[in-house]
């Protein structure tokens, strides 16, 4: 993979004035050592948006966007990291250097990794075409043109054919050289307890899952009959090119559209995807029947601001409604929900009703926080103070999400309506509701990995504000150390640029780091004293490894002495000698 050479980009960057480049695009204003204005990212009044000049980051208290002036404008011209560079470097009069080949065998070596399985998946995705369009694919095009998708649907989609033959693709593919590890990496073919490699997916219609940009990255397979066997739809497992979380499927076919009409339906199926994009009755994303989430719900923020759900109205499709609206309202998405009769999806209600029945369900689709609002206060009497109560507590954790301020605030006042309470008295409650829950939750949303302790924050904190400091603590764990932790990939990457120089860490470190992670790196940063010192929150980071291994050490004693203490005494004996150590160990922390 091609990149620009690192002293060129250091150069750049301290050309390139954060708060120059950003002011071009917003009004900005000093507030002590940094600058402030309305977020780009999203709809606000009330201004949050921060850019550290010292530190070259800029971080968005309302809908978590971060980086630095590279990450800027990746965002904001919706380009990539190259063109963003290219961008900055004629603003700023700099000869463009010749592109250089990534450094290092490891990134070259994921990068070729990466590549190769593409090319895997676009030959699978050829050949699954090529099944489908066969003799033998004849029932699957019955069975695809019996649910009214088009040949031109089907071939825009790129839909296919698995055979029941075990190991069609993979012959296709080791014809083509690829070897047997490389497959299993894939996804794509699986080993058995005999050591025999089948095709992991076999009769099955075949649908592939492409990245926004149009690489086929996974599959999904549905059974062709429904005693074959294994689940009704069998998708990809997660490989080093596809993550499900991260993934809407159908993205890379409307996001100029969703873009252009400035919003987009979310629908949870292949099918239902199906039938809307055919009939062209709106511009359509999927979450595939998994819960949406954080990353999916950034994704699609990059082209929309606005969504309208469209599930299933059964109980699970309901609950599935409820949790990815309350998930898009937190990421600052404008939200309505179409409702639809007891059992149907939009796949059955276009085929029966049409796309201009569908059009005129989205034209009535309801604001999701006033369907809310509606269905919270459904059967509850007012007059009673514990049902009020009720109504107010579960409210107050929606509104407590949502980061616009205004957009808090009118909700507060319907809330208070609903309720017959003082509409300062709910404005209050739920602006102390959004002060304590959106810190956590943002943690919890960008690191992907649950809650984020404390010494995990104040050592990300150090790396930016003491970096010197910090870079020593990190350099005393060791890798057992981080192989829980939430920030343990962010950990990982600055532990590796021990020798960049300490004022090129920070930015050197975001740009190096998923826009997930740089993010939480900059709302990390953005706060305005250290969480404790580095030191002390190594030796924190340390004494959870250490009381993890004690617990474990525990575990397999009380596990022996069941087993008989007579038998496994010297076991047992050795065992608590290595826990004293260890508890030995602890005890000598500050």
């Amino acid at each position: 993979m091609a990149r620009f050479p690192q002293t060129f980009l250091d150069d750049l960057r301290l050309q390139a004035n954060i708060v120059q480049v950003v002011q071009e695009y917003v009004p900005l204003r000093r507030a002590g050592t940094t600058y402030k204005g309305l977020c780009p990212f999203h709809s606000e009044k009330t201004p949050s948006f921060h850019v550290n000049p010292d530190k070259g980051f800029f971080h968005c208290f309302g809908c978590g966007v971060g980086g630095d002036v590279f990450k800027f404008l990746e965002l904001h011209e919706k380009v990539g990291f190259l063109d963003a560079v290219r961008m900055l470097a004629q603003r700023f009069g700099l000869a463009l250097p010749e592109l250089a080949e990534t450094e290092g065998d490891e990134a070259r070596h994921d990068a070729a990794l990466r590549e190769t399985l593409l090319k895997i998946h676009e030959l699978a995705a050829a050949w699954f075409a090529e099944q489908l369009a066969s003799p033998a694919g004849s029932r699957a095009r019955q069975q695809l043109a019996a649910r009214g998708v088009a040949p031109k649907t089907i071939q825009q989609l790129g839909l296919g054919y698995a055979p029941p033959s075990r190991e069609g693709l993979g012959l296709r593919l080791a014809a083509h050289g690829f070897e047997r590890g490389i497959l299993l990496r894939s996804g794509l073919v699986v080993e058995r307890e005999n050591r025999q490699v089948v095709d992991r997916f076999r009769n099955r219609l075949m649908i592939p899952i492409a990245r926004d940009t149009g690489s086929v990255i996974a599959f999904g397979g549905r059974q062709m009959d429904a005693d074959q066997g294994g689940p009704k739809y069998l998708n990809s497992p997660e490989t080093p090119i596809y993550s499900k979380g991260r993934t809407l499927y159908g993205l890379n076919l409307t996001r100029q559209e969703i873009r252009t009409r400035g919003y987009a339906v979310l629908v949870e199926g292949y099918f239902d995807f199906a039938q809307v994009f055919q009939s062209g009755a709106a511009p359509v994303v999927a979450s595939c029947g998994t819960a949406l989430t954080a990353h999916q719900a950034q994704l699609l923020r990059r082209f929309t601001a606005k969504v309208v759900l469209s599930y299933d109205p059964d109980a699970a499709g309901e609950g599935a409604a409820a949790r990815s609206c309350e998930l898009l309202v937190a990421e600052g998405f404008d939200v309505n929900v179409v409702m639809l009769d007891k059992g149907e999806d939009p796949d059955t209600f276009i085929r029966q009703k049409g796309a201009d029945g569908y059009r005129d369900r989205l034209r009535t689709s309801r604001p999701y926080l006033e369907y809310l609002l509606d269905q919270a206060a459904s059967g509850l009497d007012f007059g009673h103070d514990e049902q009020r109560r009720q109504f107010l507590g579960r409210m107050l954790a929606v509104a407590g999400r949502i980061p616009d301020a205004a957009a808090r605030d009118q909700f507060a006042d319907r809330i208070a309506h609903k309720a017959r309470i003082t509409e300062d008295v709910v404005r209050a409650e739920i602006r102390k509701a959004a002060f304590e829950r959106r810190p956590a939750e943002a943690i919890r949303a960008l690191s992907g990995s649950g809650q984020m302790r404390q010494a995990e924050k104040g050592l990300i904190w150090g790396l930016v504000h003491d970096t010197d400091a910090a870079r020593a603590a990190l350099a005393e764990l060791e890798d057992q150390d981080l192989e829980t932790l939430a920030a343990r990939e962010i950990l990982l990457v600055a532990r590796s640029l021990h020798a960049e120089p300490a004022e090129r860490l920070p930015s050197t470190l975001l740009q190096r780091l998923s826009t997930m992670n740089a993010q939480l790196v900059t709302s990390i940063a953005a706060q305005t004293a250290p969480p404790a010192s580095a030191r002390d929150n190594a030796f924190a980071i340390q004494k959870m490894r250490w009381e993890r291994d004690r617990a474990a050490l525990q575990r397999e004693i009380d596990r022996l002495q069941q087993l008989g203490a007579g038998q496994y005494g010297r076991e047992i004996d050795a065992l608590w000698q290595k826990k004293k150590d260890l508890m030995h160990r602890i005890e000598g922390l500050p």
